[in-house]
């Protein structure tokens, strides 16, 4: 009788550990918004590192929290208006997207959406994040946003 007490007890306390875990394990919590999957993106960002991988699929997934967002790499200048316009070229009407490569190659691009994407997590509003962005990326150019 014992030994069917510690079976149930071991199996009830492994159930408890796997439902508090299954959040982290599914890679989104409740403060991230949602991530493109992979397998939609061009095959050049599915061939990248895991970090520019992210970036791509956060800033696609997330428009709305993306255009307020300004890049400093200086792609500005190439018409880029937020660091949205880093990963997104168009939308059209369907809702497919025309990615940009810019940020295949933009160590500043990928460092702030990963930023962001920190930042939400942790609950942070948009004009903290923006003014975090702001201040720590100033420094290597002019911003893409007024």
């Amino acid at each position: 009788m014992f030994s069917k007490f510690r079976k149930l007890l071991f199996f009830s306390l492994m159930g408890l550990i796997l439902l508090a875990f299954l959040p982290a394990c599914s890679g989104q919590s409740q403060n991230q918004p949602g991530m493109m999957p992979l397998g939609q993106m061009p095959a050049e960002v599915q061939s990248a590192p895991v970090s520019v991988q992210q970036a791509y699929q956060f800033a696609a997934a997330n428009p709305e929290i993306m255009k307020q967002i300004p890049c400093y790499c200086g792609c500005g200048a190439m018409g880029h208006t937020s660091n949205y316009s880093c990963y997104v070229q168009s939308v059209d009407a369907s809702g497919s997207s025309t990615f940009d490569n810019h940020s295949l190659g933009c160590s500043i691009c990928v460092d702030i959406t990963q930023d962001v994407m920190r930042f939400q997590r942790e609950g942070k509003s948009i004009q903290e994040i923006r003014t975090y962005v702001d201040n720590t990326y100033s420094k290597y150019g002019p911003s893409n946003m007024p």
